[in-house]
């Protein structure tokens, strides 16, 4: 049995996300699809004093309308400070702020990113560490697609994986083909991201779809305990009847 889920990726993205990966046993970065613009891809949500606040990682998109996800390029090199300014002026003072703010910073300020898929992986890989998330991450790219329609490419992304079960987000009920996916011996499971725990926090109104960085300043090493929504996070779909007969 293996647990796989695909995911584009997101930058400094919420917990749910985190949750999802550690619930598997590989992790697969999903960036050889489209790249869309207002979307979670280079952005994310912190709060601050006068509410939530977004950081923006900027994109060149001008003439570039289909261009993919690994191929996003950033425009202006100073978002990296911006960006970690505007974290230091909003969670100085939050318990665990200082703890971690040494790996953020090499990150913000140490690196210098031309990708946008380069900033979400390292900044993926060290938020993994920090949950103490170990499962394997591997990109799309590295397992080549197959030609064919969306629930098509994932199902060839979850064979070359080896996978037995496909782990996806809620929104995917939408578009997949199911019936697919069971015709070739993989499960699908949809992740309930409904009912997550409060946590405590140092300023601001509670918010589920804040970046998970939110969540690790305020708890520190506690962080991992909170990001499971509940004890039935997990819904598979029924079994149609023509897999069974």
């Amino acid at each position: 049995m293996k647990k796989v889920f695909i995911s584009q990726s997101n930058y400094i993205p919420w917990r749910g996300y985190f949750h999802a990966i550690s619930s598997v046993d590989e992790f697969i970065v999903y960036d050889e699809v489209q790249y869309t613009r207002r979307d979670w891809r280079n952005r994310n949500r912190i709060t601050t004093p006068a509410g939530e606040h977004w950081l923006s990682i900027p994109v060149e998109v001008k003439n570039r309308f289909h261009q993919k996800i690994s191929e996003a390029r950033i425009s202006d090199k100073s978002w990296a400070r911006n960006h970690w300014k505007t974290l230091q002026t909003n969670y100085a003072k939050t318990p665990w702020f200082k703890t971690y703010a040494p790996l953020f910073e090499a990150l913000y300020l140490e690196k210098e990113y031309t990708h946008l898929r380069d900033v979400n992986y390292d900044f993926i890989e060290l938020i993994c560490f920090i949950l103490e998330i170990k499962t394997k991450i591997t990109f799309s790219a590295d397992l080549p697609l197959s030609p064919g329609n969306r629930s098509e490419r994932l199902l060839s992304l979850c064979k070359k994986a080896g996978a037995t079960d496909y782990y996806s987000g809620p929104a995917a009920k939408n578009y997949l083909d199911e019936e697919l996916f069971l015709g070739q011996g993989v499960n699908i499971h949809y992740f309930d991201y409904s009912a997550y725990k409060p946590y405590p926090r140092k300023q601001g109104a509670f918010s589920t779809e804040l970046s998970v960085l939110d969540l690790i300043f305020n708890t520190g090493p506690a962080a991992a305990r909170y990001l499971k929504p509940g004890p039935a996070e997990l819904v598979s779909p029924p079994v149609p009847e023509l897999i069974l007969s």
